[in-house]
């Protein structure tokens, strides 16, 4: 999969994007990773990216030029047209489900916003979503860009060491994950609970995902409304007490 990045502060994406999961994946061959400096496709000798807002107001905002411009740059040598999205406050939330989504593209440009936003001619004309990793507002779209290609990276072929670890990560099933633990077996007067120390992996699998739905249900029972679960998980539940809170939250009569 490749990604192209434009922004107007390069060397910010510089470092971040060659350690861990991404800069393995980019020297496995997984990801390709262009970063494209905007200020290289404007046409004065100040390279100027900005400019005031027509009607006056606070700030700068971005000029559809050079913007354009990078995007056209960015597609060259395309077979079929890379999806542009725009990182900003504006856009859809960024969520498991939409990386998923995505992690099915060829060719993602990512067009990182900065000052009070691009001109809105640029928008319309080049861009075709647009991401928010959150309600909040940062001071341009790298971080969020890097948000979006970390997520995307390990959900592709090959680049986990562990093929099952994204299957069974937080939000991949509406359920956060269980709780975790290592050696020892004993912290801070603390002990790992007995059911994971029996060997007994139908128990184990059991414990796991009960103590997921009560930690759901306790931190972030919205995310039950997308949860689906198996006939035998939802035997384990009624079992435990907890189907009619489950599907109460899922908005349903009965599991």
């Amino acid at each position: 999969m490749r990604f192209s990045i434009l922004s107007i502060f390069p060397h910010l994406l510089d470092s971040p994007l060659q350690e861990s999961i991404i800069g393995r994946a980019r020297s496995d061959g997984h990801v390709v990773i262009d970063i494209l400096d905007i200020r290289t496709f404007t046409d004065d000798a100040q390279h100027t990216t900005d400019d005031r807002p027509y009607g006056g107001g606070e700030g700068m905002v971005m000029k559809p030029e050079p913007l354009a411009r990078a995007v056209a740059h960015a597609r060259t040598g395309d077979e079929s047209p890379a999806r542009v999205i725009l990182l900003s406050p504006q856009g859809h939330l960024f969520t498991q489900g939409l990386a998923r989504q995505l992690s099915q593209e060829k060719h993602l440009i990512l067009v990182c916003g900065r000052y009070e936003g691009v001109d809105e001619r640029f928008r319309s004309d080049c861009v075709d979503d647009e991401i928010s990793i959150g309600d909040y507002v940062l001071t341009g779209g790298e971080l969020p860009a890097m948000v979006v290609i970390d997520t995307i990276t390990r959900l592709l072929p090959g680049v986990l060491g562990c093929p099952q670890s994204a299957e069974q990560d937080t939000f991949s099933r509406g359920l956060l994950k269980h709780p975790q633990y290592t050696r020892p077996r004993s912290f801070n007067g603390h002990p790992v609970p007995p059911e994971l120390l029996g060997g007994n992996h139908r128990e184990i699998e059991s414990y796991r995902f009960l103590t997921a739905v009560r930690r759901t249900l306790e931190r972030r029972p919205d995310l039950l409304a997308t949860a689906r679960f198996t006939s035998d998980e939802k035997r384990l539940l009624a079992r435990h007490g907890l189907a009619d809170k489950v599907a109460a939250l899922a908005g349903t009569d009965r599991l």
